[in-house]
């Protein structure tokens, strides 16, 4: 492969075994209860989705070291999940819907002066 590009929405729905269209009938109550921290297709769930991200990288990365690997979804413009993404998966690129271009962008930054 010449790339691999995580769709981190779909990604977690997967792992999580939640629909999207259904999640706003019991995620309130989960996050209320701390079942989870935070809602999952906002900032990436780095226990799990990001371990199955981090795996991948690190697989992919043995066969081709040079590959590029992103994310594409709202998670690529949440700036913790920039951070997660840029400073412990190891990704190339996030892209996000257009409104959230500007944090995006804000947050790799950001990400790339924390690493340093």
């Amino acid at each position: 492969a010449d790339f691999f590009s995580f769709g981190s929405n779909d990604l977690t729905q997967m792992t999580f075994g939640y629909s999207r269209d259904d999640v706003g009938t019991f995620l309130p109550t989960y996050l209320e209860n701390g079942i989870l921290l935070d809602d999952p297709f906002v900032t990436i769930d780095t226990e799990g989705v990001g371990e199955l991200i981090k795996m991948t990288v690190k697989n992919g990365r043995e066969v081709k070291p040079s590959l590029k690997i992103g994310v594409c979804g709202e998670h690529g413009g949440d700036p913790r999940s920039v951070e997660f993404f840029s400073n412990e998966a190891g990704l190339t690129y996030v892209s996000c819907s257009p409104f959230r271009v500007p944090i995006a962008r804000l947050a790799a930054a950001q990400a790339v002066v924390g690493r340093n």
